[in-house]
């Protein structure tokens, strides 16, 4: 079913972002829920279609806005053991293993995280937004181990959907990286757009796409004669970019250690301790770990905060270094 909304924008109205006036407008269309039928070319300002939820209306302004009902995807529940943290009548904290997809896209609509939640809530999950996205409010890569937290109601998705855009969770991932960064502890503040190159890739940008904000600092560097420079670091985020991370730390020139993305071109190791060279070259994603995450808790406002230890192939290596750094 289809329903329009047509508006003519009023004094008071002026100078409001598009998405909080049309979100305004119905009890029943959450912003998230505005934000997504945008994206889809269903709004038209003034007989042209506007793609951008932040766009800010005028005075006299003609909004035209066609409300689709979400579709009903059948989504195949896929026998996937999740690790759960975290369970109450409104969320569900997942640490979620690398090398499975967060929700159904090309190539793979049956062996994803969102398949595995079908699985076990019984689609017990929100639906605003994408309907093959049921219950994901935020995302983290394929090949990225860690904590995510899943909405089991529309009205906990829009209360944690609104915490993420405010900046207001705690996010701080682990990760391995090439070389020294520098300095030892910082912040790297850009904008983050899509590679004109390769558009499956992000990219730092003077001026276009996003403001990202990445805060790091050092824990642990591992360098000697047998052991090439690596520095294990900690990143908090102040946004969530695509990829920010990864792209942030590739700029500065200290990828992370199994990025295939994201990679830089190294000289072959002389002299490299064996069995540390074997250890590097197996692993198959990757050293990147969502290890803690925080966030008021929809209905009670009560704070939450998660830890998650380091996955076994990522320690693994960290024993292999630290035992040679000795």
């Amino acid at each position: 079913m289809k329903s329009n909304i047509n508006i003519k924008v009023k004094n008071k109205e002026n100078n409001l972002r598009i998405d909080v006036l049309l979100s305004n407008q119905s009890n029943k269309l959450s912003r998230s829920r505005v934000k997504v039928l945008i994206l889809e070319n269903n709004l038209k300002i003034n007989n042209i279609i506007v793609t951008d939820p932040s766009r800010k209306v005028k005075l006299d302004d003609e909004i035209f806005f066609e409300v689709v009902e979400p579709k009903k995807e059948r989504l195949t529940p896929f026998n996937y053991p999740l690790e759960i943290i975290h369970e109450d009548e409104d969320l569900i904290v997942l640490n979620k293993s690398a090398g499975i997809s967060m929700h159904p896209g090309p190539g793979n609509y049956d062996n994803t995280i969102v398949n595995a939640l079908i699985n076990y809530t019984g689609n017990n999950l929100s639906n605003i937004g994408n309907e093959l996205r049921p219950g994901i409010v935020h995302r983290i890569d394929k090949e990225t181990s860690g904590l995510i937290v899943i909405a089991k109601n529309n009205v906990s998705h829009e209360n944690l959907s609104n915490q993420f855009s405010e900046h207001s969770i705690t996010r701080v991932y682990q990760a391995l990286v090439w070389g020294k960064i520098r300095p030892q502890n910082g912040k790297i503040e850009t904008f983050i757009t899509r590679s004109s190159k390769n558009r499956q890739m992000m990219e730092v940008s003077l001026n276009k796409g996003k403001k990202a904000i990445t805060n790091y600092k050092t824990l642990e560097i591992f360098e000697n004669d047998d052991v090439p420079t690596l520095s294990l670091i900690e990143c908090k985020l102040e946004t969530g970019r695509t990829h920010q991370i990864r792209v942030h730390l590739s700029n500065k020139g200290n990828n992370i250690l199994g990025d295939k993305k994201y990679k830089k071109k190294f000289k072959k190791f002389i002299n490299i301790n064996p069995e540390l060279e074997k250890c590097l070259v197996s692993l198959d994603r990757q050293f990147l770990h969502a290890k803690t995450l925080g966030f008021n808790h929809p209905k009670n406002n009560h704070w939450l905060e998660f830890s998650s230890k380091l996955p076994d192939d990522l320690e693994k290596i960290l024993k292999k270094l630290r035992k040679i750094k000795q």
